[in-house]
């Protein structure tokens, strides 16, 4: 592991646990009868941990969209070919009427104030130049994770500290909430296949129809996932091992913006199916990341509710949300936002003079 890897895991600690207590004991006495908010009473606790303060203000928000290409895509485990990430790329960095962006996270940001970054984590494509793109790839697209591992460790790392050097850059521009989110046809494959071998779970019970592929297509992918996993090219307890073996460039990226964040005392929101196998990669290396990771939505892939259960973590809503991109992440926005003003601004019974706190 090179040095800069090894102190940015060090350098993320555990929620603060006193902020965690007097923001527990806040809540306890707000304006309204105990539980009546909801799961936002324990989302505005874990952000009081998370920030250190029992009156968290987190403000500006950020997508960091990771773009890769996968080998494994030759096994015909999409419904779109390769050709779609490099357009879906140029999509996120239209000049459009409405703004910059014609994708669905560039709408969804749009209508929140979210900022979006874009990075070509390792398209298979020669890209255009354009100022809002970040250029990290060290490949174009991972090798056929069926055949060999997809990464090798050293490209795995040079990616994983690519994306935390943008989630310090979202963060320096103002971003407390930060949204990781991916582009890259036939990237549930490898998210299914890390998901199986770091929960021990048989391919079939984690592999998904992703972008609403066919009986025959899904057959495929669960083939697929287990060519990869017979060749026991990993060791479950080595999780960068298995990122390297069965992962993604765009995966490395999203583990990469999540450690930073968590290093940083910032919220990271999961999107969906594939950020939850880098979260699971990511909590394997480093537990404390939990305390920052907030999940939008259980997603419509099938793997999905055994990476939360695993992470112990619950969703804020169920949408029924496949697209990846941080659009699901997005939206859960305004919702931790919303839990972080009712702890820091509703006043207590004390406070307002109402009768009946404890």
């Amino acid at each position: 592991m090179t040095p800069d890897l090894a102190a940015l895991l060090a350098s993320i600690q555990p929620a603060d646990a006193g902020a965690l207590q007097s923001a527990r004991e806040r809540q306890a006495q707000l304006t309204k009868p105990a539980g009546a908010l909801g799961d936002l009473e324990e989302l505005g606790v874990r952000l009081a941990g998370g920030f250190g303060t029992p009156r968290p203000h987190p403000r500006g928000v950020a997508v960091l969209v990771a773009a890769g290409d996968h080998g494994v895509a030759a096994a015909g485990v999409s419904a779109y070919p390769p050709t779609v990430t490099p357009a879906m790329v140029a999509n996120f960095l239209a000049d459009t009427p409405a703004g910059p962006g014609g994708a669905a996270v560039n709408a969804i940001a749009r209508t929140l104030g979210a900022q979006v970054y874009v990075m070509d984590a390792g398209v298979n494509a020669e890209l255009p130049q354009h100022p809002a793109l970040t250029r990290a790839a060290v490949r174009r697209g991972t090798r056929d994770l069926r055949h060999g591992p997809a990464m090798t460790r050293e490209e795995t790392e040079q990616l994983i500290l690519a994306g935390a050097a943008l989630a310090r850059r979202a963060i320096a521009g103002g971003a407390d909430l930060l949204v990781p989110g991916e582009m890259g046809i036939g990237n549930t494959t490898p998210a299914a296949a890390l998901t199986a071998h770091l929960l021990g779970l048989d391919p079939a019970a984690v592999t998904g129809r992703g972008t609403g592929v066919d009986d025959e297509t899904l057959g495929r992918k669960v083939a697929a996932v287990r060519t990869a996993l017979a060749r026991r090219g990993s060791d479950p307890a080595d999780p960068l091992g298995v990122l390297a073996d069965l992962g993604g460039f765009e995966l490395a990226a999203m583990l990469g913006m999540m450690l930073q964040g968590a290093a940083s005392r910032r919220a990271v929101i999961l999107d969906g199916f594939v950020e939850g196998a880098a979260a699971l990669v990511g909590v394997a290396l480093a537990p404390a990341l939990r305390d920052f990771l907030f999940p939008a939505g259980e997603c419509a892939e099938t793997g999905h509710p055994a990476q939360l259960a695993h992470l112990g973590l619950k969703p804020l809503f169920r949408l029924g949300l496949r697209l990846g991109e941080g659009t699901g992440g997005l939206l859960a926005a305004p919702l931790l936002l919303a839990a972080a003003a009712t702890l820091r601004e509703m006043r207590t019974f004390a406070e307002a003079a109402v009768p009946g706190g404890g």
